[in-house]
């Protein structure tokens, strides 16, 4: 019987949460609807959790409600502390306690973006680290002549234009907001006349959540999701299972679908981007030569290698990048001679971890690609299989023999 009231209840208050959050603000998806309600619901008990997940609210241009959606957030999450700027000492002895409030940043684009990024590097340090329990700030104090460990555990919640720096999304249930359609219609909110019955739910999902706090610490739910992803999400479907009724399997599904929806939407890294193209420019071939190699990478007019650092991708820059996964040149022998040049094995394990071709390898390398006897064309290869091409595009070749360096 007993069991049978914390189900009611659990969902009851989750899907007042859900009306309140439609009413006020147009949100890109029902997944997206049932996140920040398991977030906003997870953020009052942050005592169980051993990962604080980060609510990242981001949208395309102005207008388009990611304000309004934390406004909402902030008159249902646990004791809010919003702003729109704040430096990290501020926020480290705000957050410096085993019941730390849920941080809010407006504007955070403003932050992060252009010149600041720099001048906030301690701040989205704090907000990493403030991701996983245990993750202290050390500081020395002076006065005190002794260390202090500050503590950085804490729900938080970014809102702004455009995309927050990756470390933060890569630890973040992302909401892409987008600007109301013609027919999508939501109520004014005004604080003073909505903001005591935002405060009732809230008050209502703290006692539900603080009467179930040792359950929460003990709850080990069924991920549909792995690695930091699986943390990020854990504490959202751990009140889910709570709750019980139809939000176990939206939690999930939510999870997944917002997970990948991040991840369609996350910027490349240059190296992993490098990779990547590499790949397509080696083909099926074993080996390619470093100036043809570059060639193919600065003549792809979507990529950024032609003006890479304002000059274009030189030989050097790129065996710099391509160093961090162990990848070097080397000299190769071709069929028409000897020249610096990429291996194709030493790519593939790079290849498997960081960006691996959902289609699979089509077919087998052939031969290393050959430096060309001739200015201008590209020698063709002699021992090809009669399926694959020679590499004979008319790109420029490296000199036979060539043993400069990449």
């Amino acid at each position: 019987m007993t069991q049978l009231h914390r189900v009611i209840e659990g969902t009851a208050i989750l899907d007042r949460l859900h009306q309140a959050l439609t009413r006020y603000v147009v949100l890109p998806s029902p997944e997206a609807i049932d996140a920040v309600v398991l977030w906003v619901a997870a953020s009052h008990a942050v005592p169980a959790w051993a990962y604080a997940p980060r609510l990242v609210i981001r949208a395309p241009e102005k207008r388009c409600g990611k304000s309004r959606l934390l406004d909402i957030v902030e008159g249902t999450c646990f004791n809010p502390l919003i702003t729109v700027n704040a430096s990290p000492a501020a926020v480290y002895r705000s957050i410096g306690t085993d019941d730390p409030p849920t941080i809010l940043l407006d504007e955070a684009d403003t932050i992060f973006g252009g010149k600041q990024a720099e001048a906030n590097e301690d701040l989205r340090g704090l907000l990493n680290a403030g991701h996983q329990r245990n993750r202290p700030t050390i500081r020395w104090d002076n006065a005190r002549n002794r260390m202090e460990k500050i503590g950085t555990f804490a729900m938080a919640a970014l809102a702004g234009i455009g995309q927050m720096p990756d470390t933060i999304e890569d630890r973040a249930v992302v909401i892409r907001m987008r600007r109301r359609a013609n027919g999508e219609k939501v109520a004014p909110y005004r604080q003073r006349r909505d903001g005591p019955g935002l405060q009732q739910i809230a008050n209502d999902l703290n006692q539900w959540i603080r009467g179930h706090l040792p359950a929460l610490e003990r709850a080990e739910p069924t991920m549909p999701l792995e690695d930091r992803a699986a943390d990020t999400w854990e504490p959202l479907i751990a009140v889910a299972d709570l709750a019980g009724g139809d939000w176990p399997g939206r939690s999930r599904h939510a999870a997944e679908s917002l997970t990948a929806e991040r991840d369609g939407h996350t910027v490349t890294s240059d190296r992993i981007r490098l990779l990547t193209d590499c790949r397509a420019a080696f083909g099926q071939h074993d080996a390619i030569p470093t100036a043809v190699l570059l060639d193919r990478l600065k003549t792809d007019p979507e990529a950024p290698w032609a003006d890479y650092g304002g000059t274009g991708l030189s030989a050097m820059k790129l065996g710099s990048l391509l160093r961090e996964y162990d990848i070097t040149s080397g000299n190769v022998r071709f069929t028409t001679g000897q020249a610096k040049g990429y291996q194709r094995a030493d790519f593939t394990d790079a290849w498997q971890r960081y960006c691996p071709d959902p289609d699979g390898e089509a077919s087998q390398p052939s031969q290393p690609s050959p430096p060309s006897s001739a200015p201008g064309r590209l020698a063709k290869v002699v021992r090809l299989k009669p399926s694959q091409p020679a590499l004979d595009d008319g790109m420029p070749p490296p000199p036979a023999d060539a043993t400069g360096t990449a």
